[in-house]
């Protein structure tokens, strides 16, 4: 099972094509037109591709809201201002980065206050919150979330995720979210065939079937594996250095699920250069955290979970480390007050991007009816 994408010896990608784009080289030079954006009223009533994208878009939606439902998971509204953002930098070579550079947050102004409000680029805080609510283990959402990033083939500033977050261990969660990329695949499969094949061959198919039947034979290898790999394939020294700085990209992540011939599963980032909330992993050296991405086949990560920093002391010494404002974070630090504290782990899937992924479209942008990217907002 390989597509949309392949990767070529230059450190370029190209895109393979499927029944509505023809081949793209080096795709991953392409910037979106804003002309065509802003064209996408007329191209709704023109091009049939939309209308099998709304009913694919329905039944992912009905079919994450149906897995939730039988796993105990509840929906839970969540504001999309906040002043705690889920992902707010990473400390390089012990050098503390300012706490809004790695996620970079769309700011805006909320009323009177002096403080600027952050659009939410994750729920995972705000879901770890809400299991504070007695006899409640499981939440979801399925949200817009925001990041201060310019588009490109694989990026949006504004996109959507399904989010979830439970009482339950890495591996618990790292099941549940194999579960629901299982279901959705399925239930695509059952009601969406003539929307999935004006896009796919019938073989693409049967491999997604064979997929969603075998979801937990996805390899799992953690990053150093994954390094290691990758610098037995290239001969490239650089991937010696246990680092994603410079040799962790689109590239590598198309490259090692072309490696395998099926998406991957990769475990235990470096600690400190994944978001501050990740638990360490005990007597891991060097320091890796415990979670997990997983590479959709030929294309990119589609989904990153983790379990959560365990101790109120832990939190507040990564806390520290990572420079984050105290007084925005009081609620998130007071989760870990309480003597009957339960641990958690969680996932978030991206919407856009399992679409991308399934269709084996070549443009992020492809796949949205209203796209928003840096450089409109039209329509």
């Amino acid at each position: 099972m390989l597509g949309p994408y392949q990767t070529e010896s230059d450190r370029l990608i190209s895109y393979k094509g499927n029944k509505v784009f023809e081949p793209v080289k080096k795709i991953n030079k392409v910037r979106p037109s804003v002309s065509e954006l802003e064209a996408r009223c007329k191209h709704l009533k023109q091009e049939e591709m939309w209308s099998h994208i709304a009913r694919i878009n329905h039944h992912i939606y009905k079919a994450a809201n149906q897995y939730f439902d039988e796993v105990g998971a509840l929906f839970t509204p969540l504001p999309l201002t906040t002043r705690m953002i889920s992902s707010p930098g990473a400390v390089y070579a012990g050098n503390a980065i300012d706490y809004t550079s790695d996620t970079c947050p769309i700011t805006l102004k909320w009323f009177d206050l002096p403080q600027v409000a952050f659009l939410s680029e994750s729920s995972q805080i705000y879901l770890e919150i809400a299991l504070m609510q007695r006899q409640v283990y499981h939440v979801y959402s399925i949200y817009n979330s925001f990041r201060k990033e310019e588009a490109d083939v694989t990026h949006l500033p504004e996109f959507h995720h399904i989010e979830y977050e439970g009482k339950v261990s890495q591996s618990e969660n790292q099941q549940i979210a194999f579960g629901l990329l299982a279901k959705i695949i399925k239930e695509l499969l059952n009601h969406n065939e003539a929307d999935l094949l004006f896009f796919l061959n019938s073989n693409k198919l049967y491999e997604l079937e064979e997929l969603s039947t075998n979801i937990n034979k996805i390899p799992v290898i953690s990053y150093a594996e994954a390094l290691e790999i990758l610098s037995l394939e290239t001969k490239d020294s650089k991937y010696q250095v246990f680092t994603t700085s410079n040799n962790w990209g689109m590239w590598e992540e198309v490259r090692i699920t072309e490696i395998y011939g099926k998406p991957v599963s990769v475990t235990q980032f470096p600690l400190l250069e994944v978001p501050f909330y990740h638990a360490e992993v005990a007597g891991a050296e060097p320091k890796v955290a415990e979670n997990m991405d997983l590479i959709w086949s030929g294309y990119r990560e589609i989904l990153g979970s983790g379990h959560r920093i365990r101790s109120k002391e832990a939190l507040e010494a990564k806390a520290k480390l990572f420079q984050l404002p105290k007084e925005d974070y009081i609620p998130y630090l007071q989760t870990r007050e309480f003597a009957d504290y339960e641990e958690t782990s969680g996932f978030g899937l991206g919407w856009e991007r399992l679409v991308q992924g399934l269709l084996e479209t070549p443009y992020i942008w492809s796949t949205v009816h209203f796209p928003r990217i840096n450089d409109t907002l039209k329509p």
